[in-house]
Order: structure tokens, then C-alpha cells, then sequence
């Protein structure tokens, strides 16, 4: 019989040191000073959250990152389980999402405009005349406030100004990272804004519970709690129309290995060259929601992935080709990675179809993502 456990392995010493920007080695391997610069004429550092249970989460608030995560495997073995850089300069000179909150909004606006309430907004616009994941520089670029630093707890704040990238109101957005001691990684998004505008952030990690990022994620095992996904035209646009899953390889009701059908004939797969779409959660709109278990069978480790939000993009770095070295000078192969974003769909302000992304002045926006570590047993 198959046992999960939300495993307790308190190492000697552990819980000395707090959520500071201090002078530290991580237990990732990241060292405080190379996460200290002025970028935008403002200070970035290196944060760690820690819990009773041996988990090391590190970000950074260059873009609200997570940088790293270390948590136990089946035999009590810490491991990094998600991609990134270990300094600053490299995440600025390569612009790569790695463990960012993206925004205002992520994924794509078609055009590089919507309207609110007969008010036309006109968006930077990139390739293919859209406007992805905000624009450039976006949220993932900016140096946020830190609010409030604790050994299990760090507030973000990032004020993004009426006109940044074309959209519309001065916007203020917290995101608090808080790591418990049931081993959950809870992501708390808070905004509000003084003129209607259109909101959608999500964070960008990329998973690998293998620990080791040298290897694609194929076999690892995953669930979504999803009937259908959002269609893409061929040039990767979302038409408005939601496809069933059923008797397609986005079919993950039941338990399948990422790799068992990622390369089937389908025209969806077509379009990305592997798994880059928008699952529709069975979705209650009643607080958390269980959207996604993936496991690692080798190492046990398992992660639940719960949300408020009604979408969860699912990425298995199809991009990535072996070039880019991240962390301890690891080169990231092709599908070695999965990003589990939770978020609204894209170009939601363009398709009333879709839930909405709307936000009033008076209104406070909430969202909220957790991910959930343990192990397995068998």
C-alpha cells in the first residue's frame, strides 16, 4: 500500500537563523553576496524561509523570486527542486522567468490591447503583436519593498504606476510568501488600484521533485483535476473555446508519466512541441481547491498543488536545450522542468467567455496558491 507522509526531520541547528538578508550560505548552495546590487537604484538581497521540518525555501525580491527550494526526499536526502541562477546577474542578463511573479498579467493580451467600460488600452506590444506576461520590464524585473521578513514569513510590495506597459491605474500588489511547518508553501497575492484595470500574476518556478536538474521530468507522475484545457489557433493564440480532455494526452483525471504521451500526434501538442496550456479547474469558487499531485517515484518526493485561481498552466520547458546553465553550474536539458501556474486565462479582458480579470478601485483583489511538500512510501 502506497503511504504519503508530510515527513518532520529536524536537523540540529536549523532553525537559528531567520528570513534575513545577512551574510549567509544557503542550504541550496546560494550565497548572500551574490544577490546584493542596486538595480533601478534600489537594493536586492537574498531571503530564506525555513520550517521545523528541514525545508529551505530562498527568494529573492528581485521580481518576488523563489530561488530555490530544498526539501527531504523518501530517505531524509535534501535537494533543490527548482531551476534558476545562483546571482543577480544572471537572472538579469538572461531574462528568464525562473521562479518569478509575473505580471500584470500573465501569458498573452492579444493585439496589445483591451477595452474597459468603451476606454481603448494600448499595450507594449512584442512578438507577434501581442502583449506577453505584461510586457518588458515587468514585475519579474523590478526590485520589490520587502514588508515584513520573518524566519517563516516574507511580504513583497511592488507599486507598478498608471501607464506601465500601457495599462491603466496605479496598481499596488503584495505578495506574501509564508512556509509552514505541515511543509506548505503558501503564496498570498493582495492588489488594489485607483482606476479599473485588468490583473492576473502568478508565479513562474519550475519544478523538478527529482532534485536532480540535470533530467527531464518525463517520468514523473501527475495528476490535474481538469476536464478541459484552453485551445490554441496554430500560431499559439487562445480562441475562447475550451476542449475536453477526455481520450486526449491532457487527460491527467487519472495518474499518467509527463513523458507517456507528450509526443503523440495532436494538434494541440502540435502547436507547442509538448505540454504549455491552460487546464480548467473543476473549480468550485469556494476558497482552495486541490488542482494538481505530481510524484517522483525515484526519490518519493510528492507535491499537491492548491489554489483559488480557476486556471493552472501546465509548462514542461519545451524551450529549454541544454545551453542555458543555471545553479551549480547545471546545464537545463529539454523538458527538465514543469511550472505549475495558476492564473486566469489568457487574453481573458478580450473574451467574456472567460472568467474576468477585472479590478475596481475599492475592490481588493486575493489570490492564493499553495504548494504542499511530502514524500511517499510504498
Amino acid at each position: 500500500m502506497k503511504r504519503t507522509f508530510y515527513i518532520v526531520l529536524i536537523t540540529a541547528g536549523f532553525l537559528l537563523s531567520s528570513c534575513v538578508s545577512g551574510d549567509f550560505i544557503s542550504l541550496s548552495g546560494l550565497s548572500s553576496d551574490n544577490f546584493r546590487m542596486v538595480v533601478d537604484q534600489k537594493k536586492t538581497r537574498l531571503y530564506r524561509l525555513q520550517n521545523a521540518a528541514s525545508i529551505e525555501v530562498c527568494i529573492t525580491n528581485y521580481g518576488a523570486r523563489v530561488l530555490s527550494i530544498m526539501t527531504p526526499d523518501k530517505d531524509g536526502q535534501q535537494q533543490d527542486i527548482v531551476c534558476g541562477f545562483d546571482n543577480i546577474s544572471d537572472y538579469r542578463r538572461y531574462r528568464q522567468n525562473f521562479g518569478s511573479v509575473v505580471g500584470r498579467y500573465i501569458g498573452r493580451i492579444l493585439g496589445a490591447r483591451f477595452a474597459i467600460d468603451g476606454t481603448v488600452y494600448n499595450l507594449q506590444a512584442g512578438s507577434g503583436g501581442h502583449c506577453s506576461h505584461g510586457g518588458y520590464p515587468g514585475f519579474a524585473d523590478r526590485v520589490w519593498t520587502v514588508k515584513k521578513s520573518n524566519r517563516c514569513c516574507l511580504q513583497l510590495l511592488y507599486a507598478s504606476p498608471d501607464g506601465e506597459n500601457g495599462f491603466p491605474g496605479n496598481l499596488t500588489l503584495s505578495v506574501t510568501y509564508r512556509l509552514t511547518d505541515d511543509n506548505e508553501l503558501s503564496i498570498l497575492y493582495e492588489a488594489e488600484t485607483d482606476k479599473p484595470t485588468v490583473l492576473n500574476p502568478s508565479n513562474h518556478s519550475f519544478f523538478n521533485l527529482s532534485g536532480n536538474l540535470s533530467r527531464d521530468v518525463l517520468d514523473e507522475v501527475l495528476w490535474v483535476d481538469a476536464d478541459s484545457i484552453a485551445e490554441y489557433d496554430v500560431d499559439k493564440c487562445v480562441t475562447g473555446r475550451m476542449l475536453s480532455v477526455k481520450g486526449t494526452p491532457f487527460d491527467f483525471t487519472s495518474t499518467w508519466r509527463i513523458g507517456d504521451r507528450i509526443d503523440e500526434p495532436d494538434r494541440q501538442l502540435a502547436v507547442t512541441k509538448g505540454y504549455d496550456h491552460t487546464w480548467k479547474v473543476n473549480w468550485q469558487n469556494n476558497g482552495l481547491h486541490k488542482a494538481a499531485l505530481i510524484t517522483d517515484k525515484e526519490s518519493g518526493r510528492v507535491m499537491e498543488v492548491y489554489t483559488t485561481e480557476p486556471g493552472i498552466h501546465l509548462y514542461t520547458a519545451n524551450g529549454h536545450n541544454g545551453k542555458l546553465k543555471g545553479k551549480q553550474g547545471i546545464t537545463y536539458p529539454h523538458r527538465n522542468a514543469i511550472c505549475f501556474e495558476t492564473m486566469h486565462f489568457a487574453d481573458s479582458p478580450n473574451k467574456p467567455q472567460f472568467p474576468t480579470t477585472l479590478l475596481k478601485p475599492g475592490v481588493k483583489f486575493r489570490s492564493e496558491t499553495v504548494f504542499k511538500f511530502g514524500v511517499t512510501v510504498n
